[in-house]
């Protein structure tokens, strides 16, 4: 009895290396239709790499003060230029990138998780759940993502776990409210109705047919909250609710000895400032590259 991964005797190859090469072949159209998506996904999985093993790019390291190379400019000794305790900032930026992916990923994919179930049992059952539900998302999209984040931070206090659950917070609405319409929609479909009529219990509707056909919409709005919660988590450390120093986070290298020193030293300001537009622009292309390529409305732009 031959299994689904044993060579096909007709082409010689087996079932993995077919979805392997389907695979590289949708990455190869994805790359040719839209480049600018493309090209945010190889600056996201640079960044990624980078934030994995930082000590294979670092120079020096990030927390080591140097009173003789105290705001030494751009150079070959330090590429990016030292700050005003002779840090070297490059090594600082590769090891900012650690948190930003940590905050990043880790509160987006829990507020997918969160907001995921919220929404498909909301829009599923609808009724009073329905009401009551979503008038508590409404309640949290009222405040503005930084504001209420701030808030949070300052009640729970500032260290990485607790900007993780503070943006997690904050972005489980976003995904409850996009998943809720898609489940509405979904719900009414034959497949699913047949389903019902058959017996088959709620929970193996949801994970057999609905669930996987909202995961286009979770992955669209998940790629762009990432960028959205790297740039909350600057902000928050730019106000000094980041992780405490000397952990080296692009949002405290804007903080107030960067403003200081700006018209003498503008590499403070403007390397970190650099780091966290690039990553937040390649979030955003690849999202609205993925939107266009899983929206069925959109495919034949």
């Amino acid at each position: 009895m031959t299994t689904r991964a044993a060579v096909n005797p007709a082409i010689g190859i087996t079932q993995n290396q077919r979805r392997t090469w389907r695979a590289m072949a949708g990455l190869r159209r994805f790359v040719s239709k839209k480049p600018l998506g493309a090209l945010g996904l190889f600056f996201i999985c640079v960044v990624l790499v980078v934030a994995a093993v930082p000590q294979a790019f670092e120079r020096t390291d990030p927390n080591t003060v140097d009173p003789f190379r105290i705001l030494e400019g751009p150079g070959s000794s330090a590429w990016f230029g030292t700050d005003q305790l002779g840090r070297d900032i490059y090594s600082r930026v590769v090891h900012g990138a650690r948190i930003a992916a940590v905050v990043g990923f880790g509160a987006v994919a829990i507020a997918a998780i969160i907001g995921t179930t919220i929404g498909i049992v909301s829009g599923y059952y609808g009724g009073w759940v329905d009401l009551v539900v979503q008038r508590f998302m409404d309640a949290i999209l009222a405040f503005p993502p930084l504001v209420l984040a701030l808030s949070v931070v300052v009640a729970i206090g500032p260290s990485v776990g607790n900007l993780v659950f503070a943006l997690a917070f904050v972005s489980a609405p976003s995904f409850s409210r996009i998943v809720r319409a898609s489940t509405l929609s979904v719900r009414q479909m034959t497949y699913v109705e047949a389903a019902v009529s058959i017996g088959q219990s709620t929970p193996l509707i949801i994970l057999r047919h609905i669930l996987p056909n909202v995961a286009a919409p979770i992955l669209v709005v998940a790629t762009g909250a990432i960028g959205s919660a790297i740039l909350v988590e600057s902000g928050l450390s730019f106000l000094g609710l980041g992780p405490p120093p000397p952990n080296a986070t692009w949002g405290s290298m804007l903080s107030l000895e960067a403003r200081f020193y700006l018209t003498t030293a503008w590499w403070l300001a403007v390397v970190p400032g650099v780091a966290i537009s690039l990553t937040v622009l390649a979030f955003n292309l690849l999202g609205d590259a993925l939107r266009d390529v899983l929206d069925p409305r959109l495919r034949g732009r």
